[in-house]
């Protein structure tokens, strides 16, 4: 029941500090950042960037359900996608770059 707020977790002395990973800045570097390392290799059933003919059923369920999958996550016939491709700390905006940068391939 007390007041913790001001604690402090702090590495211990000498320990180097955490290294946080930075956002990509638009949806072609979080797909090289990110979704390539499934998408590049087609890794749990994901379409590879590229192929025409494993994106075009997904492009004609649409847009928002690319951005929906992407973002929530997903599980189909031909595999899984993880929400945000397994980066929560990206942003929607980032994610929905992504999809678009892939689907523009």
């Amino acid at each position: 029941g007390q007041d913790n707020s001001a604690l402090v977790i702090a590495p211990p002395p000498g320990a180097a500090p955490a290294v946080v990973a930075a956002l990509p800045a638009n949806g072609e570097e979080t797909y090289k950042a990110i979704c390539g390392v499934c998408h590049g290799a087609g890794i749990g059933g994901a379409p590879k960037l590229g192929d025409a003919a494993a994106w075009a059923p997904r492009k004609a369920q649409g847009t928002d359900l690319l951005y929906k999958h992407a973002l929530e996550g997903f599980t189909g016939k031909a595999g899984v996608m993880p929400a945000k491709g397994g980066r929560p700390d990206l942003t929607e905006d980032l994610v929905r770059q992504a999809v678009d940068y892939m689907v523009a391939q």
